[in-house]
């Protein structure tokens, strides 16, 4: 249900309702007066966009940088300090999404329980916390404790978001907020570089600490800060937010109720948990978008080896850092271009299958070629491709 799946269960509906609507002939009236795309609900999904939209960014850039920056870390020498040789590297990388794996489902069921505006900053403040006490990390069986931990506490997040935007957006809104916030996830990667090369490069040593150590401490604590900020920011669900007046409430709850039956819902079709988790489970789409995301995903963990591809052309690790600024710039320009192209003409399947396309076919290439140069400039069209092509599998 999170995601670009606009089907909530019957249950869901009247819980983010309440107290706004609480009988039957109440959300019917409501429903036959309400008017799409008035001046008032324009104006409110501007105000929603106020609300969400930059602190989420915000949110998932933060997010991505302190699950990536270990890629930074390792070429500004805690391959060296934690005697990690390629084998013990990869087993770092791989643990995290053991713990993502183990919690997502888990997490994005408490989130659907609780309110957003606690859930969200609370896990993103535990997540900033363990980021920054692996600076502490004297072998390698702990650095990959702290990995685990992150993953079960990071898995919250992204699914988590999907869904509650799916609860205040309409399924046309949806792609470009899509867009929009999986923008961060790709500059975060420009962000993290340009961060990782200045902490490296004036904070090394400084107070007897390894720069890579402050590379995770520096990123932790801003973590942690941006929660504390999130906690006063964030709206919880349409019927029950405090931060909105009461007529935004409900009309904010009408309008996805609305859109729930003008894109194919059934009113009279009240499904419950278990009834929308069987729909799901038995839609031949589910398993073909699972399949498209798994791909695009996994492909996706290139951005731990951009600063070790990049360390091949500059074995200064500061520069090597920088360096990666421009894979990520190019897939960011890629990414805005290709989702506008896709909202413009309607189409979903060409651009997803072009993206993915031009992504493989160049990590292929890539693979089969030894010029330092060549393999970087094929790096940024990977990236180009595999990274436009999840919002829009998302959408």
């Amino acid at each position: 249900m999170a995601g670009g799946d606009k089907t909530h269960s019957y249950d869901e509906v009247r819980d983010k309702m309440s107290p706004v609507v609480s009988t039957e002939p109440e959300l019917a009236e409501a429903l036959r007066r309400y008017v799409p795309h008035s001046a008032e609900e324009k104006k409110l999904v501007r105000k929603i966009d106020l609300f969400l939209m930059p602190i989420l960014w915000i949110m998932y850039t933060l997010n991505y940088v302190d699950r990536t920056n270990i890629g930074n870390a390792k070429i500004a020498g805690m391959a060296v300090d934690l005697d990690l040789d390629d084998n013990r590297y990869a087993w770092v990388l791989s643990v995290f999404f053991f713990g993502y794996l183990i919690c997502e489902v888990p997490s994005n069921m408490i989130l659907c329980r609780s309110k957003p505006s606690l859930f969200l900053p609370a896990i993103m403040l535990v997540w900033g916390a363990l980021s920054a006490l692996m600076s502490i990390s004297k072998t390698y069986g702990v650095l990959l404790g702290f990995r685990f931990v992150l993953g079960c506490i990071e898995s919250g997040f992204f699914p988590g978001v999907l869904y509650y935007l799916s609860c205040w957006y309409t399924k046309a809104e949806l792609g470009k907020r899509f867009g929009i916030f999986y923008t961060a996830a790709v500059l975060s990667g420009a962000f993290g570089g340009i961060l990782a090369g200045a902490i490296t490069d004036h904070l090394h040593d400084a107070h007897g600490i390894a720069g890579w150590r402050w590379l995770f401490i520096v990123e932790g604590v801003a973590t942690v800060g941006v929660a504390f900020v999130a906690f006063f920011v964030l709206l919880d669900y349409p019927g029950t937010s405090k931060r909105l007046t009461p007529e935004e409430r409900r009309l904010a709850a009408i309008r996805i109720i609305h859109d729930g039956i003008a894109t194919g819902g059934d009113s009279d079709k009240r499904l419950g948990h278990w009834q929308a988790f069987v729909a799901a489970v038995t839609d031949p789409r589910t398993y073909m978008f699972l399949i498209l995301y798994m791909l695009d995903v996994g492909a996706g963990t290139i951005s731990y080896f951009i600063p070790t591809i990049s360390q091949t052309m500059y074995k200064d690790s500061t520069k090597a850092q920088y360096m990666t600024v421009p894979i990520y710039v190019v897939a960011a320009v890629c990414l805005n271009i290709l989702a506008w192209s896709s909202d413009r003409t309607g189409d979903r399947r060409w651009h997803i299958t072009g993206a993915l396309g031009l992504g493989f076919a160049c990590s292929a290439v890539c693979a089969a070629v030894q010029t330092s140069v060549v393999r970087y400039v094929l790096v940024c069209f990977v990236a180009a491709g595999i990274w436009s092509a999840l919002p829009l599998i998302l959408s």
